[in-house]
């Protein structure tokens, strides 16, 4: 037999995701496109059938989800789809409303050429997803965007407060632009965001950042209240923060 040279494809490719992070993802997916709804029972051996995969991977991914706030226990029953209650998505929205808008205006003021240059790189990305009206695109581009403000916003605390979150808001922010065209009014209201951004006023940007997020979440609270027969929920603008350089 001989013996065949080296060659490059013996290389460990260290950016292919491991087996439980396609699980993890396949399931996140199915949540968050609403393949997998809230309250639905997330039974192992089904789910290993389904995926193709061991019970330890899909047990891994369920752990990871639950501690995203996606899954939860229900005693005996095991674990299911987490349910995001209309009390409990108004509380997200309002905090997101200061946390964000908050960001926005800091990037507005902090960040350099690098980092604007990158807030162009990822809302090109933004757009071609909104264009396209596919959900799980514009959840994906729609982090991707925040990323960057949360980076070049200088503040760590909100950053990591709001990544705690990031599951239930992608979730809820699912919700809001899978709802009829919702996706066309979010073009226009981040594209005023970018503008405001770029022309370095801080006072238009924390302003078209807290319009967008009310008008999300006045779309996202109208249909989980139409699911559970509740009046719709509001939330309460913030006043916008003053800072300093």
């Amino acid at each position: 037999m001989q013996r065949m040279p080296l060659d490059d494809s013996l290389k460990v490719t260290r950016n292919q995701p491991t087996l439980r992070e396609m699980v993890l993802d396949k399931l996140r997916g199915a949540i968050m496109s609403f393949q997998l709804l809230p309250g639905d029972r997330l039974v192992e051996r089904d789910l290993c059938d389904r995926l193709g995969v061991s019970r330890t991977s899909v047990r891994e991914a369920l752990r990871h989800l639950e501690a995203e706030g996606l899954v939860e226990h229900t005693g005996s029953r095991g674990p299911r789809v987490a349910v995001i209650t209309l009390e409990d998505a108004r509380d997200i929205y309002e905090l997101r409303c200061v946390l964000e808008s908050m960001v926005v205006q800091l990037f507005t003021q902090k960040a350099n050429r690098r980092q604007m240059a990158e807030l162009d790189r990822v809302w090109e990305i933004l757009k071609d997803a909104l264009r396209s009206g596919q959900t799980l695109d514009i959840v994906e581009a729609v982090s991707d965007f925040y990323g960057v403000l949360y980076d070049g916003a200088g503040n760590r605390v909100a950053g990591q407060f709001l990544s705690q979150l990031q599951a239930r808001v992608s979730y809820l922010r699912a919700t809001s632009v899978s709802q009829h065209e919702r996706y066309t009014d979010s073009f226009r209201e981040m594209a005023r965001i970018v503008e405001a951004i770029k022309a370095r006023d801080p006072a238009a940007a924390h302003e078209a950042c807290v319009a967008h997020i009310q008008a999300a979440a006045k779309v996202a609270l109208a249909a989980l209240a139409a699911k559970s027969d509740q009046p719709a929920e509001t939330i309460t603008p913030p006043l916008r923060v003053e800072t300093r350089l």
